[in-house]
């Protein structure tokens, strides 16, 4: 298997998550020692007529020793729903590459398995709070 070439310019939010998850996520990964970049590449799924991308795929975080991309999903389903349409295509374009979806449940299990200080239960909490108002028609 031929690893991933990652580009030498990093994303500018490397360091800095875009949502608490994430964060917790990487506090996790800390804590086991896992290495990991955060959004290092982006993958692009669709061109225009003209060539220039349209739609693309960053992963939150990469594992080098693994090869492995996780993509950390703890809101709404719909959101869900397009990221996996994401992934997908992602497969179909860069077969090579290696993602995990990592669903609210699986996040919450692994916080869980951790027992870090009850972050579980918190990473539930704060993806609900997190959540956008649903709007009514």
């Amino acid at each position: 298997m031929r690893r991933v070439r990652l580009p030498e310019e990093k994303h500018p939010r490397v360091g800095r998550f875009a949502h608490p998850s994430e964060a917790k996520l990487a506090e996790l990964l800390d804590f086991y020692g896992v290495r990991y970049e955060y959004e290092p590449v982006e993958f692009t799924l669709a061109w225009d007529e003209r060539g220039r991308p349209c739609s693309a795929f960053r992963p939150d975080f990469y594992l080098p020793d693994e090869n492995l991309f996780l993509e950390l999903t703890t809101l709404r389903q719909d959101l869900v729903t397009r990221k996996n349409r994401k992934l997908r295509r992602l497969a179909e374009l860069y077969p090579e590459v290696r993602v995990r979806m990592l669903y609210r449940r699986d996040y919450a299990n692994l916080l869980l398995k951790a027992d870090l200080a009850g972050l579980a239960r918190r990473a539930n909490q704060t993806a609900l709070a997190h959540r956008p108002e649903q709007r009514t028609a």
